[in-house]
């Protein structure tokens, strides 16, 4: 019951013959859904401003033109322009740039696997569907340096364990936004720590934390102000999680019943 598996050894189960259904496209919408939420509570510091109301020190807090501002998600006739950047562009990535059209966002960049096949005409495709001036493949290092907001949607695994490196934290702008409702591993903790308390960035919202469950009030990321961090809760919705469900049983039956398809097996031929 997960679209992930890169906790499986897909080789082994490749040698025995074993198949694997898993629950993809199911979670596209919420987790699409949950990504948004976080790139607007990381821009409008969420977690500085709602900690003022829970530890009571609203009442202390004078009023002040640019007090508790953050920068905008949506354009602006002062920032006509907003390039959101994807590392992975997949389902989930499409899905949440569908919805962060109507902010007026302008510009789409990303980066993917080097074997997935995008071409121009695609992109130009994207960017007419979308109303965007121009959606299109970049390298990483003018994905960090262009992205008004970085949505982090690849795979988890060995390679792209730390795609998100102190290198790259470097590149970005002082007012990025970071978001990661993937995969703990592909961001670096200490150095995405290191670019929060130095302001290298603006924020950061996560949903995953490499080393996660294990992170506590002491984590380096949930003690600065500007880092929202959720306990991996990016497809829970309950319409989301029937429906994943209703798919790993219906991968389950059909796994028994060696005359049927599981509706979504992955392929283990190239994995041994």
């Amino acid at each position: 019951m997960s679209v992930g598996y890169e906790h499986v050894d897909l080789s082994e189960l490749a040698k025995r013959g074993i198949k694997l259904g898993y629950t993809p496209d199911v979670l596209t919408a919420a987790v699409a859904d949950l990504s948004v939420m976080l790139a607007l509570m990381a821009s409008r510091n969420g977690g500085e401003v709602i900690s003022l109301v829970q530890e009571n020190k609203w009442p202390s807090i004078s009023w002040a033109p640019f007090g508790l501002c953050g920068p905008q998600l949506s354009t602006s006739p002062a920032s006509p322009q907003r390039t959101v950047g994807f590392l992975g562009f997949g389902r989930i990535s499409q899905a949440t740039l569908e919805r962060l059209v109507p902010f007026g966002i302008t510009d789409c960049i990303y980066t993917s696997n080097p074997a997935s096949v995008e071409t121009p005409e695609r992109d130009a495709e994207l960017a007419r569907a979308n109303r965007l001036r121009s959606v299109r493949r970049v390298g990483a290092e003018e994905l960090a340096r262009e992205s008004d907001v970085l949505f982090v949607l690849a795979p988890g695994g060995a390679t792209t364990r730390h795609l998100v490196d102190e290198a790259f934290l470097r590149r970005m702008k002082r007012t990025s936004v970071l978001v990661n409702t993937s995969r703990g591993t592909l961001v670096d903790s200490d150095a995405l720590a290191k670019a929060l308390r130095e302001k290298w960035i603006w924020g950061a919202g996560l949903d995953v934390v490499e080393g996660e469950p294990n992170v506590t009030a002491d984590h380096p990321l949930v003690k600065e102000p500007r880092c929202i961090v959720l306990p991996h809760v990016g497809s829970g919705t309950f319409e989301t999680r029937l429906g994943m469900a209703t798919l790993a049983v219906q991968n389950l039956l059909a796994g028994i019943d060696d005359h049927s398809a599981m509706p979504a097996a992955l392929d283990l031929k190239n994995k041994l």
